[in-house]
């Protein structure tokens, strides 16, 4: 399984990841955010606090988001870029 190793959040609820692999880009969490469970992801500043949690990503009250999820719908710079 490969793993997150950064990630940093950029606007409209989109981050930047890079994984061990070296594959780097976009995930947007917008099509999350209709869920209860990621809503409190649409505030910016609580959005912002994004960290690395085990493999994936997760933020402080526990919405969290796994490496196969990110690996499967990672837009790489090279895509976004196309």
């Amino acid at each position: 399984m490969l793993r997150v190793t950064s990630v940093q959040a950029l606007s409209k609820c989109r981050l930047m990841v890079e994984m061990e692999d070296g594959r780097r880009g976009v995930f947007d969490m917008r099509p999350y955010l209709s869920s209860a469970f990621f809503r409190e992801l649409e505030d910016e500043a609580y959005f912002g606090r994004v960290g690395l949690f085990f493999e994936g990503i997760g933020w402080p009250n526990g919405q969290d988001i796994g490496p196969d999820t990110i690996a499967a719908e990672l837009q790489t710079v090279a895509d976004a870029a196309a």
